[in-house]
């Protein structure tokens, strides 16, 4: 088939791979100017799956999300490990569980969110308290948390790597991106940029926030997602050296959840699960205190961390925060990925080329 991808986020990168791989005909048709990631600072918008820690975290999930992103989650799971052992570039791929640590005065917050994915996990998937013994084996560098619990069917992926992979590896099966090139509007079978109309056997849609086009006189085109909202999501990237993390941790507080995600090259990415915001602009300051102080009251070695970068970005979500695949003759359309992009993609694509075929 010839098929068309329009944007070339983590989506259209995972569906451009797998489809050029299947001998499809793909295009893919981005905004940005290049595969690579966006400079930072760079101000412009850009694909969520650049901006995001990589939690692969199907229990903790449950706190917000439902039995289907679970099931999602636990599927690519196992997916992952195959798609990057197929990538041909080094991408880092962990699966040693994550733990949800909480101080002491926070018992409260903190038992709820445990409870509640307790009642909601299936058997084995549960939480599992630690005392301060079993955490300091698994986390030595973990002091000041007076409760934690581990989720052992969890990991992370190194999102930065993997998106570049993603790319170069579709890029060498023979597919086609055009960069620089913004998606107009769309229809079955049909993607309209600025100067011309690009005919397919069928259309994916996988635009995120992007799939809400102002266009002329207010219409719609079909694959225009009236309902998309973006959701504000902040990182920060420390290099810490000699700090050792081996999972990600996620702080319990009864204002906000923060979490803290190693990466290769000594580095840990803290980051806050969500802001009901659509504004751009760089970390505030009140978010960056609140971020750092609450890195490093459970780790404290990382006082001596050197701030590298911080990043904002949207993520696309729809009014129920769950995701969406929509398939009709030569059109198809993903989106509402919300905080679990990297948790849900390769499910999601393996199932929308499934109905495909």
């Amino acid at each position: 088939m010839h098929i068309g991808i329009a944007g070339a986020g983590l989506l259209g990168r995972l569906l451009a791979f797998e489809l050029a791989r299947a001998s499809h005909s793909v295009e893919i048709f981005d905004p940005a100017p290049g595969p690579q990631a966006p400079s930072v600072g760079a101000g412009a918008a850009y694909a969520a799956g650049w901006t995001a820690a990589g939690m692969l975290s199907p229990t903790a999930e449950l706190e917000s999300a439902d039995e289907n992103v679970f099931a999602l989650g636990l599927r690519s799971l196992e997916l992952w490990p195959d798609i990057v052992a197929r990538l041909g570039m080094p991408v880092e791929l962990r699966k040693r569980g994550s733990l949800l640590v909480a101080h002491r005065g926070d018992e409260g917050a903190a038992r709820r969110v445990v409870d509640l994915l307790q009642h909601k996990a299936p058997v084995g998937h549960a939480p599992q308290a630690l005392d301060a013994a079993a955490l300091r084996e698994l986390e030595p560098a973990i002091h000041g948390a007076a409760h934690a619990w581990l989720l052992p069917h969890e990991g992370h992926i190194h999102s930065v790597q993997a998106m570049a992979a993603l790319a170069h590896a579709a890029d060498a099966a023979g597919a086609r991106f055009y960069w620089g090139a913004a998606v107009k509007r769309l229809q079955a079978g049909e993607i309209h940029l600025s100067q011309e109309v690009r005919k397919f056997d069928c259309v994916f849609d996988v635009r995120g926030t992007g799939a809400r086009p102002e266009l002329p006189g207010g219409g719609q085109d079909e694959g225009f997602t009236p309902d998309v909202r973006g959701v504000r999501g902040e990182i920060i990237w420390l290099h810490a050296p000699g700090v050792v993390l081996q999972r990600p941790v996620r702080l319990l507080h009864p204002r906000h959840r923060v979490y803290l995600v190693p990466r290769e090259g000594e580095h840990i990415v803290v980051g806050a699960s969500e802001i009901e915001s659509e504004d751009r602009s760089p970390v505030s300051m009140r978010s960056m205190v609140e971020l750092l102080a609450a890195a490093h009251s459970i780790v404290p070695e990382l006082a001596e961390a050197r701030i590298v970068h911080f990043e904002t970005n949207l993520r696309p979500a729809l009014p129920d925060n769950l995701p969406r695949i929509e398939q009709s003759p030569g059109l198809v359309r993903i989106n509402g990925l919300f905080r679990h992009g990297w948790l849900i993609a390769p499910a999601l694509v393996e199932q929308a080329l499934k109905d495909l075929a």
